[in-house]
């Protein structure tokens, strides 16, 4: 069939801070054009809706699918599977992705026959088995797929091996504008799936039935190789949480002679815990990590259960600088701070040589606080749940709140990009500018007018169209968590 793959458009943060290739669509690509299919990959972060429209026009595929990872997403692909409809009837519209695998039939609801499925779950396994029901009928015996008429019959599968497929990254176009920070431009990578910890902000978990699977490290080397980009951002959940796997994947890339410029997540107690595997890698060209501390205090962290405490993290911190690390760092605002809580927040983040970021506590399906704190929702606009908005009651007046916090962000932003970092922000700029790469330059004039007092609060008073479903409040806690899959492989 030919099928058009879309990718929906850039959230708030990705105005600024990064604007990543879409790796789980690429993968899904290759799935698909394996089993047969005539594939073409549309990403709305650098391409149009006009771009979408002149594709139908063109192509006429026989099947549209959306990815969509962001619940705040959501709007805008009901939007734009209703006018794949409209132009092209007899199309076979779809979703994926891990939001919406979480509300799979709300989504349908809302859709009101837009869409013909929601695939939940992995879509390597499952893509090609829906487009082949598409064709022959059974749709409801595709594992994962919800179909409009509610028909859920088989639960997701995963992946038996996360070596294949490998992301098609050549129906990618105009990549040179994926970046992230100043690795710009940057290609994307994973090397594992699933995480072992069950933070409360978190539904990797939930979403992966607590699996862990790793990319062989012949496989990983393999496709580091064939990436045309200097920077890659290793998009696992926790990097390196087997040691033996990193080391592993670091000989190959040794024995190939690679050289690039690295980006990864982890956290701190992986870091203190193994730090040989991150000096060996910081050697291959790792210069940039990103930690997620989420809070200062234990209060903090035992809320998001990150079973860690903050002495960790700041042993964490004085290592990565022993290392030469640039390190980014996640605090997660909790709405129900007042403004002193902002100062001490803005004291230490400027006492500190690391760059700092927030992100404002979220309740998501699939999460733990979506269970404790979604029944305070205020809103259940999509388009507010995308860790920038308040979604929950704050302490301090809605608006007040958006003040400090962009006051917040202001100081920080001005601590990396202000006089004191001009010399050295202007040579990465310069060096980036001689290759014609623009994002990370562009990037550094529009902080005033992404994150903007006034932006923010207008955002809550815009007309709701398509709203979160209500939350069930039956089953609260670990004991009542419904996991995405069953802990079975695909036969």
């Amino acid at each position: 069939m030919r099928t058009l793959l879309v990718h929906p458009s850039g959230l708030m943060y990705s105005e600024i801070f990064l604007r990543l290739e879409p790796l789980g669509v690429e993968r899904v690509a290759a799935a698909l054009r394996t089993a047969g299919h005539q594939v073409r990959l549309l990403d709305l972060q650098v391409f149009t809706h006009d771009d979408l429209r002149r594709e139908l026009r063109e192509f006429r595929p026989e099947a549209v699918g959306f990815g969509v990872n962001y619940l705040a997403n959501v709007p805008e692909m009901i939007d734009l599977a209703k006018e794949v409809k409209r132009r092209l009837p007899e199309c076979f519209v779809f979703a994926g992705g891990h939001s919406v695998s979480f509300i799979a039939q709300h989504v349908l609801d809302q859709a009101n026959g837009a869409l013909d499925a929601v695939l939940r779950g992995e879509g390597e396994v499952a893509a090609p088995l829906l487009l082949e029901a598409a064709r022959d009928g059974g749709l409801g015996e595709v594992p994962g797929a919800v179909t409009a008429d509610g028909t859920c019959k088989k639960v997701p599968l995963l992946l038996d091996s996360l070596d294949a497929p490998r992301p098609a990254r050549d129906l990618t176009r105009r990549r040179h504008k994926y970046f992230i920070g100043v690795l710009d431009p940057a290609a994307s990578i994973e090397f594992t799936r699933g995480c072992p910890w069950d933070c409360s902000f978190c539904s990797a978990w939930t979403f992966y039935g607590r699996t862990y699977r790793k990319v062989s490290a012949e496989a990983a080397a393999e496709e580091i190789a064939s990436i045309r980009e200097p920077g890659l951002f290793i998009v696992d959940d926790v990097a390196f949480i087997k040691p033996e796997h990193g080391d592993a994947i670091a000989a190959e890339v040794e024995r190939r002679g690679i050289r690039k410029e690295y980006y990864l997540e982890t956290r701190a107690d992986v870091l203190l815990r193994h730090p040989e595997v991150f000096e060996r890698w910081r050697r291959l060209g790792l210069n940039y990590m990103f930690l997620g501390m989420e809070a200062l205090d234990e209060e903090g962290l035992d809320r998001y259960r990150k079973r860690t405490s903050p002495d960790t993290n700041i042993k964490a911190l004085e290592l990565a600088r022993r290392m030469g690390l640039t390190v980014a760092i996640n605090l997660i605002v909790d709405p129900a701070w007042d403004a002193r809580q902002f100062r001490l927040v803005r004291k230490w983040a400027l006492s500190v040589p690391e760059i700092v970021n927030l992100t404002v506590m979220t309740p998501y399906p699939g999460t733990e606080i979506w269970h404790t704190e979604s029944r305070k929702l205020t809103t259940r606009d999509y388009r507010l749940f995308d860790i920038q908005h308040a979604v929950v009651p704050t302490n301090l007046p809605l608006y007040e709140f958006y003040r400090e916090l962009v006051k917040t962000q202001s100081v920080m932003n001005r601590k990396h990009l202000g006089v004191a970092a001009a010399a050295q922000t202007l040579g990465i700029m310069g060096r980036h500018l001689w290759h014609g790469q623009t994002n990370f330059a562009r990037s550094i004039w529009k902080f005033r007018s992404v994150y903007n007092t006034d932006r923010q609060y207008g955002d809550h008073l815009r007309k709701v169209r398509y709203e979160l479903p209500v939350p069930d409040h039956r089953s609260v806690g670990p004991a009542g968590r419904k996991e995405l899959y069953i802990h079975e492989r695909q036969r």
